[in-house]
Order: structure tokens, then sequence, then C-alpha cells
């Protein structure tokens, strides 16, 4: 609660100053006035500003993770489907939370609402925690008087990304697993196993096969440069995010992307289920369709299918269904531009959309489990051939040494 330093005369003409707490500044002149001071100077002090600066400036700063939002958003849609207002359901919310990037987020939230502001409001003013899909909803339930249940959905859909997002990560996990004990392999073997055994060759007077000066060659190559093929990889890396950043090189890269062999149709997938998943919320909590695009477009992940977004909606204004300028990107499968028409016609367009996202993230799931097998023993065939010619390098002049030697 806001604290407020204050001076001021009382009935009996004496002059006192002091501290105290209000919700604003109009209760705390009144909670005065009726203990029968007139007040001559008042303003919040300098503590509670300061306070609130390092709050403000800590939740801009900081990142909150998905799960933890969607836990604080159906608690607070628990307490006010219970009846309780909304301050103090936030109140109770900023309490309990032990996130402090949240906590934070949540009392900035609190102390902007108590001062009159609509919720959307004071989400609007924490951007890097309430995204604008999350502020849009908020507005939506509070135009319509049904806070509660679209923070239900908000609260349902932020799940539902956590869960996917969980599953993609568990089925990359073993292949990146596996990975990086390879590279830790190679690396230990070309750093100090063969360092050893180059020493061993070169007092050989005798004609090395050609895999074991190739072998050599690498090594002697890697040891000598090493410093300029990593300082390659870090200007590689710089220059290509730099490129990734400029409109058109993000879009360069959407489109390489989606034209991948296998993994493009993926990725694509993804980013429709997204999309789906995303308008299809929006419309359900009551946000205006050109609104829910407009949000959509900036949530999709992928440059190439928001530029198509961005025409739907300038074609949705223009009066053409959602579904014709879909049709005529080609970016879109049919089947999805097929329920999408259906369901503008049906109206019945939230329940398609969400239904064309559950489709897709249970086939991406499935398509990405088999890939991520497949690539299992791929990866230890390229692991296993980078150390068997390693392995046979090494023992082929060992071989002719001791043949010789009989």
């Amino acid at each position: 609660m806001p604290v407020f330093e204050f001076k001021g005369v009382t009935s009996q003409g004496k002059k006192v100053s002091g501290v105290q707490d209000g919700e604003g500044l109009k209760s705390v002149k009144a909670k005065l006035k009726r203990d029968g001071v007139v007040v001559l100077e008042i303003h919040e002090s300098s503590s509670a500003r300061a306070a609130r600066k390092e709050t403000v400036s800590f939740t801009i700063g900081s990142r909150v993770k998905l799960a933890d939002l969607a836990n604080a958003t159906r608690q607070l849609s628990t307490l006010l489907s219970s009846g309780l207002p909304l301050m103090d359901a936030l109140t109770v919310l900023v309490e309990q939370e032990e996130v402090a990037g949240l906590k934070a987020a949540l009392s900035s939230v609190r102390d902007a609402v108590r001062e009159g502001s609509t919720l959307a409001d004071a989400l609007k003013a924490n951007p890097k925690v309430f995204s604008q899909l999350f502020v849009n909803m908020v507005s939506a339930g509070e135009a319509s008087g049904t806070l509660e249940i679209t923070l239900d959905r908000l609260a349902e859909f932020l799940d539902e990304q956590v869960r996917f997002r969980g599953r993609i990560s568990a089925a990359l996990a073993y292949p990146a697993f596996m990975t990086v004990i390879g590279v830790g392999m190679l690396f230990f073997i070309f750093s100090f196993v063969m360092p050893r055994i180059v020493g061993m060759f070169q007092d050989m007077k005798q004609q090395l096969p050609f895999i074991t000066i190739l072998l050599l060659a690498i090594v002697k190559f890697l040891s000598a440069f090493w410093w300029l093929l990593i300082l390659a990889v870090a200007a590689g890396v710089y220059y290509f995010r730099r490129y990734a950043r400029t409109p058109a090189g993000r879009e360069y890269i959407d489109s390489r992307l989606l034209r991948l062999p296998v993994f493009g149709s993926l990725i694509r997938m993804i980013a429709v289920s997204r999309f789906a998943r995303t308008l299809g919320t929006l419309l359900q909590s009551g946000v205006p369709t050109l609104t829910a695009l407009d949000i959509v477009r900036s949530v999709v992940g992928n440059t190439v299918l928001a530029n198509a977004v961005q025409q739907a909606r300038e074609n949705v204004r223009e009066g053409e269904p959602i579904a014709d300028p879909l049709r005529r990107s080609g970016l879109f499968p049919p089947v999805v531009v097929q329920m999408v028409a259906v369901g503008e016609k049906s109206g019945e367009l939230e329940k398609m959309l969400l239904k064309i996202s559950d489709s897709f993230d249970r086939t991406v799931e499935t398509r990405l489990t088999g890939l991520m097998a497949l690539m299992e023993p791929v990866i230890i065939l390229v692991m296993g051939g980078i150390i068997g010619f390693v392995v046979v390098a090494i023992m082929l002049p060992m071989l002719q040494m001791s043949s010789g030697v009989r």
C-alpha cells in the first residue's frame, strides 16, 4: 500500500507532520481530514517511490516462465469465480506468488488497478510478462463481463503451449544428448590421444598408408588452426544472426525453412497449429476478428506465414471470408482452408480452429518422435564411422610394421 508524507495543522492550530498509508492520495487526505488535520503539504514518500521504481525496473527486465504465468492466470480466474472482488483477488495472488519476476509484475498491476486503471491497461504496462494476446483477451473479457471465463480460457491456452513445448523437448532430448556425448568423445580423441600417436608415426621410417597420412594432416591442421576454426564459427554465427534480424534476411531464412526436406513440413505444421489455436482462442474470448488476426500475425513465428496472415487481414477488412485469402496464399494445407470455410459458414469457426490445432499438434508429435527415433541410429553410425576411421588409420601402419618385423 502506498505511503505518503504529510505536513498539516490540527484544529487547535498545532503544526503536525508524519507518514500515512492508504489506497491513494484522496483516501489519505480523507483519513487525515477525519482526524482533524488540515493538510498543507502531502506527497508520496521517497522510499516508496524508490521501491516502486525498483519493482517496475525488475519487472520490465525479467522473464517469466509460461507455466508460472498459466498457473497465476488460472488462480486469478478461480478467485474471481468464487466471488472475490478483483482488488482482493490480485492481493491474494501477489501474497502467495513465489516467483520474484511474476510477483513484481502482479504487484505493479494491483497498484495500477487500485489507482483506477482497468486490468487490461495495467497488464499492458508490463509487456515483458503479459503479451499482446494476453492483454487483448483480458480486455475483451472485461468488456463482455466474462473476465473469469476468459482468464480460464487463457490459462488453458498457456497450459497447452507448455504441454506442446514439453513434448517437443522430450522428443529432442535423447538425440541432443547423444550428439553432445559424441562430440565430446571426438574432442578428447583429437586433443589428447592423437597428438601422442602422431609423434610415434613421425618416427617411423616407412611409407604410411594414405588413410593415416590423411588423419595426420587433419590432426596437424586442427592443432595449428583450432583458434581459426573457433573464430570462423563465431564470426559465422554473429553475421548470420545479424542478417536474420533484418526484414529481408528473416523472410529469406523463413522461406528456406519451409522448403527443407522432411523438417520443412513440420515447421509449417507447427506454425499453422499456432495460428489456429491463437486465433480460435482469441475469437472464442470475444476479441474482434481484425484485432485477432493482427495479434496472430505477430505470434505465428514465421515471416512468410505472417505476411500471408497480414494479407488475409486486409482482405477480411474489405469483406472477404478468412478462408479465401488463406487458400490463395498457397501456404495453408487444403484441410485447414476447408475446415475454416466450414467453420465460417456454420458459425463455429472457433471450435474448428481449435480442432485444427489439436489435430496438427498430435501429427507433429507423432512425426517428430519418429524422426528422432530414426536420428538416433544415424548419429551412432556417423560417430562410429569417424571413430572407425581413426582406429583404421592408427592400426594400419602398426600392422605393416609388425608384418615387416616378421
